[in-house]
């Protein structure tokens, strides 16, 4: 947790803690599954599928953590913008830096007309806050702070850096499955031969890797996704206390949800590979739609958001 002015909330921590631990009993039933086939099938093909599965996992992982500002800006096709160019939106930023007492981070904008704001960076010394054009039009100065302090208190909290340690096991385990589907298909999969080299009923290790890595990955990216929307409910939070105007943020809310939802799908979907990462999902489940769609979801329903906000407004009014 970072030393600043943003407000915790025990509940979410708590929550966020759990599922952590989860994650945690995930990995290390995962690694002995593989160290079990490990030593149970000596195949050169075998254990290659596995190393070169946790070598781009590794790679793959320490590329996000360490340059997911650059990707992010790269991706939306930002660029960043210095006071001179935007005053308005830097003061605003100047502002919640001096109330949450915390370094300023880079700024950012997206010349697109989808009005969304996203926050990366592993920490605050090489973090960004990025807005597109359309939020900039569209919201009014306290709207906009609203929306900039949620941002602010993802970089505050390390939530990219969190996000992407805690991927760092769905990763592994989805390039297992491929690089064992790839296998089985070209290769046979090396037939699994135990310490006597004579067993041919036992099955093929390619293909009990590509089991096991479909289960590891279907769990754990249902507990991220978890952990994801719990984040975001906890930037609600902190944003609207640091403020003191959590309706700002609701309307905010209700503007962007709203604004989005009139946006061409296409449209949409060439934004969806920031959608963890904005204010506002692009692509969000629709009101109306089961529940259990939201199981899959990076941000809480719209309706969960603003009854949070409703919450905190009448607690500040009391």
């Amino acid at each position: 947790m970072a030393r600043t002015r943003y407000a915790t909330d025990r509940g979410l921590i708590a929550r966020m803690g759990a599922t952590m631990f989860l994650l945690g009993l995930v990995f290390t039933a995962f690694i002995i599954v593989i160290f079990l086939l490990l030593t149970r099938f000596t195949t050169v093909s075998n254990g290659g599928i596995i190393f070169i599965a946790v070598l781009f996992g590794v790679a793959v992982s320490f590329g996000s953590y360490y340059w997911s500002d650059r990707i992010a800006l790269s991706t939306a096709g930002a660029q960043l913008v210095t006071p001179q160019q935007e005053p308005e939106l830097h003061g605003v930023i100047d502002r919640l830096c001096a109330l949450a007492d915390m370094p300023k981070p880079r700024v950012a904008i997206a010349p697109t007309d989808m009005p969304n704001a996203f926050a990366t960076g592993r920490s605050s010394k090489v973090a960004v806050v990025c807005v597109t054009r359309g939020l900039l039009t569209r919201l009014d100065r306290n709207e906009l702070e609203g929306v900039l302090a949620h941002e602010m208190s993802h970089v505050a909290h390390k939530d990219v850096a969190v996000m992407t340690i805690a991927s760092f096991l769905g990763i592994i385990a989805a390039l297992m499955v491929r690089f064992a589907f790839y296998s089985e298909l070209f290769g046979g999969g090396g037939r699994g031969r135990g310490r006597s080299g004579n067993d041919q009923n036992a099955l093929p290790v390619a293909l009990v890797v590509m089991v096991v890595g479909m289960v590891v990955y279907a769990v754990s990216f249902l507990l991220i996704r978890m952990l994801s929307r719990y984040r975001e409910l906890s930037a609600d939070r902190s944003g609207a206390l640091l403020t003191g105007q959590p309706s700002a943020l609701a309307s905010a809310l209700v503007k962007v949800s709203g604004d989005m939802a009139r946006i061409p799908t296409r449209d949409l979907r060439a934004a969806e590979p920031l959608n963890a990462f904005f204010f506002a999902p692009a692509l969000s489940v629709r009101r109306g739609e089961m529940s259990l769609s939201q199981l899959f979801s990076t941000h809480p329903p719209l309706e969960k958001r603003l009854k949070a906000l409703d919450k905190i407004s009448q607690q500040l009014s009391k």
